[in-house]
């Protein structure tokens, strides 16, 4: 952990986020491919397409419309990118009450940390946000699930 203030979250806006939400949900999609083979890597790029952009974010914006709240955001610079730079330091996205199946559970859905970020505490701070918009919810709140891929050794000790 460094000494540093970490960079403030709050929920996200719709009105001058979508850009870093973007930026960041592509680095997080980037990395998940990074983790695999070239095949696998090829496969999370291509999907990246402007339209699953405009899809992606017609779903936030109605998770969002639907439960305020469920998207965190972490404010600060993010990290390089193959093209591009995520000028949010993190996020962390909720699945909205109504959209959550699982009787004893919230689900985190995606929670990412751009990598100067990583090792600072910003993850715990997502984690904890998720955590107390969930105890808001109606669910029988025992547990939390986040799903990891099994070739992402950080992600899994976390």
């Amino acid at each position: 952990m460094t000494d540093e203030p970490s960079p403030a979250v709050r929920p996200y806006d719709p009105s001058r986020d979508v850009d870093g939400l973007w930026a960041a949900k592509r680095a997080f999609e980037l990395g998940l491919g990074a983790a695999g083979d070239d095949g696998k890597e090829a496969a999370y790029a291509g999907k990246l397409t402007p339209s699953y952009r405009e899809d992606w974010l017609d779903w936030v914006r109605r998770c969002v419309d639907d439960d305020a709240g469920c998207v965190l955001v972490a404010e600060g610079d993010g990290a390089e990118g193959p093209d591009e730079t995520a000028p949010l330091a993190g996020y962390a996205f909720l699945l909205p009450e109504r959209l959550d199946f699982v009787w004893d559970a919230a689900v985190l859905n995606e929670l990412w940390v751009a990598p100067p970020h990583r090792g600072t505490g910003l993850a715990d701070e997502l984690l904890e946000g998720a955590l107390a918009h969930a105890r808001g919810q109606a669910l029988p709140l025992d547990r939390l699930l986040l799903d990891v891929d099994t070739a992402n050794g950080r992600a899994r000790a976390f």
